[in-house]
């Protein structure tokens, strides 16, 4: 057969196969000229693309679902409010003063892992255990009764599956994100405060910012909307709420990288016109889609609104309609005072992050956990004839609690590994009541649980326990010991920066408000400062509390040993090196 007749041949071949199934030839990529560029932001933006960090593709979604699927490893729950305490950890880090609002037992606890005393399998939403302890001061030695509420889920991650998403960025671009993260842009009083930059710190916070805005967006699926707002003196729309799988999300991409800070701050500006994309959609459906504005900010005002109310207001009525906040701090001067009133509002969780890789590994632990809420207006009623409740740790809204009630506005999924969930607890310290006040002497308590589901359906469980009056230390577990060490930890170190900031305030000199005969106590309140701004105050620990410091290091050396977590050392070495100041 001539080349001529062997080449029409097959061309007749492949026309036959073609016709029978058009499948056979290589299909063209999906046409980028159908989805839209509808960025409309035009402000400066910079034309050095090398800048640019890991560019996934919008496939690596696809990818992240099916390692989820993958795994079979249990849901838990932790409570909305602070997700870790790296804002305190960076400032000590830096040679600043934390403010006392750094130190949240929420942010702490949700940075360890607990056995929630959970004894028989969950098959419900929410599914509380308890545990008991008596425990010994370690100044005062004087004991206390605790109790740990488990929170424990019958989920799996092969079964939990987020809702679609409605998706708002507000992202901060005012000129206090262009400084590095290791230096203050100013202070409380309006004064500038830089220190030098240490080797390979000189990243600004705007260029984290867009990194972690670029990284969240490769989490989104084709059925979400996202849209992004942009403010610094003003607000600026930059991206409407439009479906992602109508998007050229390559190109938001390069426009979010290419941003540029500048400008003063206006804070509720930002939220409220990302508040009006959402009004733009018309009416919501909380029980079909996830609807959340994801604000990230150094939290710096200094202009519009520089107060909590306003944007408390505006957040608690976006949570009425279903429209829930996650505040992402960056850098070391991020306001946990500011951020801490605003994330106690129902659906509401804030991070701290202070590099590129620690928000992309959140996001691939965690994000659609992040913004799935599934538990809200949980609350536990103690009846406990000998017993009330002195103090709750482990929730924001701890200061809300009674002698007979503990409140939580929100549990967002939690994953458990090993029998321990991240921040899967919150502690409950009892007082034991006057003889004439207990109705029995019998140690019986009966513990009710109400919550609802993320569609509004109320659920009640009760419970009874026996509180053992043993001598103490007696522990059930290992999670209510590791609780009892943190929550301690926790209000040394408020009280401890209270005294701090009070003496350096020019306050005359006193005695520490934590000693060895009244033993380790929460602080009566953390003060306010009046703005929502830093101060710049070196770090500083005095006689006094060098001593209690040095003693507590040596409780928590033996309590890590008997414990049996090694992650404790991280709290270890902030001690050592507030030790080493002096």
């Amino acid at each position: 057969m001539s080349l001529t007749k062997w080449l029409l041949f097959a061309g007749l071949l492949v026309l036959a196969l073609v016709s029978l199934n058009p499948n056979v030839l290589p299909q063209r990529p999906p046409d980028s000229a159908a989805k839209t560029d509808d960025w409309v932001y035009d402000g400066d933006a910079s034309s050095n693309r090398s800048q640019r960090f890991g560019s996934a593709p919008t496939g690596s979604t696809t990818m992240h679902r099916m390692r989820s699927q993958a795994e079979a490893s249990r849901l838990g729950y932790a409570v909305g409010g602070a997700k870790s305490m790296d804002n305190f950890r960076e400032n000590i880090a830096n040679g600043y003063l934390p403010l006392p609002s750094d130190v949240r037992s929420e942010g702490l606890f949700y940075d360890y892992d607990f056995d929630t005393g959970q004894q028989v399998p969950c098959d419900q939403l929410f599914c509380p255990s308890y545990s008991h302890a008596v425990s010994r001061d370690p100044f005062s030695g004087e004991p206390a009764h605790y109790l740990t509420v488990g929170l424990n889920s019958g989920l799996s991650e092969a079964d939990f599956e987020r809702k679609t998403l409605n998706l708002v960025v507000v992202l901060d671009i005012s000129g206090s994100m262009r400084s590095p993260f290791d230096r203050y842009y100013y202070d409380r009083f309006g004064e500038r405060r830089e220190i030098d930059p240490s080797e390979g710190a000189d990243r600004s916070k705007m260029s984290l910012a867009a990194e972690s805005v670029a990284a969240l967006m490769d989490h989104l699926r084709d059925d979400d909307r996202f849209g992004m707002v942009l403010f610094n003196g003003s607000a600026h729309r930059a991206k409407p709420l439009s479906r992602v799988g109508d998007t050229d999300m390559g190109a938001i991409r390069d426009h979010v990288l290419e941003l540029e800070a500048d400008g003063s701050t206006n804070m509720s500006a930002g939220l409220a016109m990302g508040t009006r994309l959402f009004d733009e959609l018309g009416p919501l459906d909380p029980s079909t889609h996830e609807n959340r504005i994801v604000f990230l900010t150094d939290a710096m005002p200094n202009r519009g609104v520089t107060d909590d109310q306003d944007l408390l207001t505006m957040a608690e009525r976006n949570a009425e309609r279903g429209i829930h906040a996650t505040f992402i701090g960056v850098g070391v001067d991020f306001n946990t005072e500011l951020v801490d009133a605003i994330s106690k509002v129902r659906g509401a969780n804030y991070h701290a992050v202070h590099s590129a890789a620690q928000f992309r590994e959140r996001m691939d632990e965690g994000f659609q956990y992040m913004v799935t809420p599934l538990v809200f207006d949980l609350e536990l009623t103690l009846d406990a004839p000998g017993y009330r409740i002195a103090q709750v740790y482990g929730s924001p809204e701890a200061d809300e609690a009674t002698g007979r009630l503990m409140t939580v506005d929100t549990l967002f999924p939690s994953k458990t590994e090993d029998g321990e969930t991240r921040g899967g607890v919150v502690l409950l310290k009892l007082e034991r009541l006057p003889a004439n006040e207990a109705t029995s002497a019998k140690e019986g308590v009966v513990l009710r649980v109400s919550y609802k589901d993320r569609d509004g359906t109320p659920n009640e469980v009760e419970t009874a326990i026996t509180l053992d009056d043993r001598a103490p230390d007696h522990y059930d577990n290992t999670g209510i010991r590791k609780a009892i060490l943190l929550a301690r930890y926790a209000d040394l170190l408020q009280n401890w920066l209270i005294d701090e900031g009070r003496h350096r305030g020019g306050y005359p000199p006193r005695e520490p408000s934590v000693s060895r005969e009244t033993g380790i106590h929460p602080p009566t309140a953390l003060p306010d400062l009046g703005r929502w701004e830093r101060r710049s105050t070196p770090l500083t620990v005095s006689e006094p509390y060098e001593a209690l410091l040095r003693e507590f290091r040596r409780h928590m050396q033996s309590e890590m040993a008997e414990i049996g977590d090694e992650s404790l050392q991280r709290e270890l070495e902030i001690l050592s090196a507030l030790l080493a100041l002096r």
